[in-house]
C-alpha cells in the first residue's frame, strides 16, 4: 500500500512539475507556473520516503528515485537564477534622492477593512510612490489621510477588485490611463519627474489571473502583460513597470516580457521575494513586481509586514546610473512572433 502511495504521488508531483511546459492558456496548466519552491520540497520529501520505507532498493525503486531526482534538476534550473547564487540582472547601488524614486506597491484585497495598517505603513516608510490596487470607494474614502501628504494621486475606485490608487511626491508631467484588454480593468502610463528634472515613465498594471470562476485562460493577462513590454521597450526614457502581475517571476510569460520589453528583474540573483500568500506560509511565490529598464541601478528591494491583505507589500529603491550595467534579454524572431500572437489573441478574447 505504501509502494502504491509513493508512485502515486511522485507519478503526480513529475507530471505538474513539466506540465507548465505546455503553452497552454488553461488556467489548470497555467497555475502550476506558481509553486516551484513547493514543487522542490515536495519532490526531496518523496525521495527521502522512497528510501526510508523501502526494505530494499531494488532497480524499480532506483528507477522512481532517479526520475524524482531528475525532475528536482529541472526545477533546480527554474529557480536557481532566483537566489543568491544567480546572476544579478541589475547591479547594486548607494541611493541618492536626486536621481533615485521609492515605490511601494501592495495588493490590499479589496474586502480587508484594516486601512490604518497601510496607512502607518506608508507614514514609516515614506516612499515617493504608492500605487495600490483592489481598491474601491470604500479604501480611497479611508485613505484621504494620504492626500496630505502626496500632492499628487489618480485615484479609479472600482467594486470589481480592479480599482486602483496612485500616490506621488514626484509631479506626474503627462497621465494616461489605459483599458489595454478588458474595458473593466484600468492600468496607467505616467512620466513623473525625478527631483533632479529628468523624466521617467511608469507603467501600474493590475491584470486578470487565470482562475476559475474569474478567467478560464491567461489570454487577457498574458496579453496585457506583453502590451506593456513592448510600450516599454519603445520608449527612450528610462521606464519602470509596477503591480500585481498575477503572475510568478519565472513563468514562460514573464520570462518572454523581459525578453520583448528588454527590462531586467531586480529579484533575479538576489531571492524570491514572495509577496503572495500572506496567510499561508508553505503557498508563497512572487505576484506583486517592479520591473526596471537598463538606466536604473538598484538601492534595495524588500518584502514589507502584513496589511491584513493576502499579498505582503513590496518596496524598491532605484537609482538612474551612467554606467548601464544591467543585463538584459533579447527576443529572437520566433519570440516576437509568439508575443504577437499572444496579443492579439487577448485583444480579441
Amino acid at each position: 500500500m505504501i509502494d502504491l502511495l509513493l508512485k502515486i504521488f511522485s507519478l503526480l508531483i513529475i507530471l505538474l512539475t513539466f506540465l507548465p511546459l505546455l503553452k497552454s492558456v488553461k488556467w489548470w496548466i497555467r497555475v502550476f507556473d506558481y509553486p516551484r519552491l513547493q514543487k522542490l520540497v515536495l519532490h526531496l520529501l518523496l525521495i527521502t520516503l522512497w528510501i526510508a520505507l523501502s526494505k530494499e532498493l531494488s532497480f524499480e525503486i532506483w528507477l522512481w528515485i532517479g526520475a524524482l531526482i531528475i525532475s528536482v534538476a529541472y526545477l533546480t534550473y527554474q529557480v536557481w537564477p532566483f537566489t543568491l547564487f544567480g546572476k544579478k540582472m541589475i547591479e547594486s547601488v548607494e541611493f541618492n534622492e536626486n536621481s533615485g524614486l521609492h515605490v511601494l506597491v501592495a495588493n490590499v484585497y479589496q474586502d480587508n477593512n484594516q486601512h490604518l495598517k497601510i496607512l502607518n505603513l506608508v507614514q514609516k516608510q515614506d516612499p515617493d510612490i504608492v500605487f495600490l490596487v483592489e481598491t474601491n470607494q470604500n479604501w480611497a474614502d479611508s485613505l484621504e489621510k494620504l492626500d496630505q501628504i502626496y500632492d499628487y494621486s489618480i485615484k479609479i475606485p472600482q467594486e470589481n477588485t480592479y480599482g486602483l490608487l496612485f500616490y506621488s511626491k514626484l509631479p506626474i508631467v503627462r497621465k494616461e490611463i489605459h483599458y489595454l484588454v478588458d474595458p473593466d480593468i484600468p492600468s496607467l502610463e505616467l512620466d513623473l519627474e525625478l527631483k533632479n528634472g529628468q523624466l521617467i515613465t511608469l507603467y501600474a498594471i493590475h491584470p486578470t489571473p487565470p482562475v476559475p470562476g474569474e478567467n478560464e485562460e491567461s489570454t487577457e493577462r498574458d496579453a496585457e502583460i506583453l502590451i506593456v513590454g513592448k510600450k516599454s521597450k519603445k520608449n527612450p526614457k528610462p521606464s519602470l513597470v509596477i503591480g500585481d502581475l498575477n503572475d510568478v517571476a519565472w513563468s514562460y510569460t514573464t520570462e518572454l516580457f523581459l525578453k520583448i520589453s528588454e527590462m531586467a528583474d531586480p529579484r533575479r540573483g538576489r531571492g524570491t521575494f514572495n509577496t503572495f500568500h500572506a496567510k499561508i506560509p508553505f503557498l508563497r511565490w512572487p505576484l506583486d513586481h517592479v520591473f526596471l529598464s537598463k538606466h536604473f541601478g538598484l538601492a534595495a528591494l524588500e518584502v514589507l509586514p502584513g496589511i491584513g491583505s493576502d499579498h505582503f507589500p513590496i518596496k524598491l529603491k532605484a537609482v538612474l546610473t551612467k554606467s548601464y550595467d544591467t543585463e538584459v534579454l533579447s527576443a529572437n524572431g520566433d519570440e516576437k512572433k509568439e508575443a504577437r500572437q499572444k496579443i492579439s489573441n487577448g485583444r480579441n478574447s
